[in-house]
């Protein structure tokens, strides 16, 4: 098993990383920075900043260099720290593993090592993420938070609308902040704002009380782009891709063929909502998120009848289910049909 030796560990995202990010990208307002900005500078986070450069200490320099440079745009934030964790939960059960390895042209993310340096299993990661629009209209809603953050009324707004929101655009926000802030300084505040095709609504709980979480200042509930249905059905289709693109390179050596997935937190995908596929359902059953701000969630038809178990491929040999929060456990589940079995160190107690 490998282990980091702190002395000499190069900290690709120590204290000086921290500044230079903040100096290159604090200065800009915050709907233009990307979503994983507070990760990448606020002392909370410095345990996260921790775990990655540990990971970053096992790999090749380069190849660290490389992924601690891409990670922090939105986009592949979540899929590079899947790629580690998966590594890392590897090494944890005492395997040898190396990354993108090339075999026979094909690359797999993670090889696991005999000591002779004889692969013994292949590990593609996969992350289930949003679509990437999603990103650019999260961040789009933050710009109108941040300009109407700056009114001083301590109110809690929403918007009320019965279908999805486009987010409006830096200048529609702006004009959209300066008539919120005339009608909520008026000496007559309403409970409803009608502004550039949007509804906002003062929110109140039931003793009247406004419920700003930003003391004297205005403090608005966007839609969250990302409310809707959950489902795992789309992350299983891309396992099967998998197997389809690295079955003939596991079978040519003869070794199990195993994936691991993460899925981003936008798409509310669950370790359960995996196991409802795996294991089938008697009925369907509907999992919705939704934030605060979300008004409208999306509709969904449902066939009432028993939903049938995910059908294994035969040359998959198991999944890999990777937590999207530190300490990013991995947890195993084995295909009991699968042609090349998981190594033993993988499988569930009593396996």
């Amino acid at each position: 098993m490998t282990s980091v030796n702190d002395q000499n560990i190069t900290r690709r995202l120590g204290p000086d990383f921290v500044a230079e990010h903040r100096l290159k990208f604090g200065k800009r307002p915050p709907q233009d920075r990307q979503l994983t900005y507070d990760i990448a500078v606020e002392d909370r986070y410095e345990s996260w900043r921790q775990w990655l450069d540990d990971q970053f200490a096992l790999l090749p320099a380069e190849i660290a260099d490389n992924m601690a440079r891409q990670m922090w745009k939105d986009k592949d934030f979540w899929p590079v720290s899947f790629e580690l964790a998966a590594g890392a939960g590897l090494r944890a059960e005492g395997l040898n593993v190396a990354y993108e390895q090339v075999w026979d042209g094909l690359t797999p993310d993670w090889t696991v090592l005999s000591e002779d340096g004889k692969p013994l299993g292949f590990v593609e990661v996969h992350t289930d993420m949003p679509a990437t629009e999603t990103f650019a209209r999260m961040r789009a809603w933050h710009g109108l938070v941040e300009r109407i953050k700056a009114i001083p009324v301590p109110v809690l707004l929403q918007i009320a609308s019965n279908k999805p929101l486009s987010p409006p655009d830096a200048r529609t926000a702006r004009k959209i902040a300066q008539d919120l802030k005339r009608g909520l300084t008026s000496d007559r505040m309403p409970h409803t704002f009608r502004c550039e095709g949007y509804t906002f609504l003062v929110m109140h709980d039931p003793d009247n009380r406004v419920l700003s979480e930003l003391g004297m200042h205005a403090c608005f509930e966007p839609p969250s782009s990302r409310a809707g249905p959950v489902s795992a059905e789309r992350l299983m289709e891309r396992v099967e891709a998998k197997v389809s693109k690295y079955r003939e390179l596991a079978e040519a050596y003869g070794v199990p063929l195993i994936v691991a997935v993460g899925a981003h937190r936008f798409t509310g995908v669950t370790l359960q909502h995996v196991k409802d596929m795996i294991t089938g359902l008697p009925a369907p059953k509907m999992t919705f998120q939704f934030s605060p701000g979300d008004f409208y969630i999306g509709e969904q038809k449902v066939t009432m009848a028993p939903v049938p178990a995910w059908k294994w491929p035969e040359d998959l040999a198991g999944l890999l289910w990777i937590e999207n929060e530190l300490p990013f456990r991995v947890a195993a589940h084995i295909n009991p049909d699968a042609t090349r079995q998981m190594p033993r160190q993988l499988l569930p107690p009593n396996k």
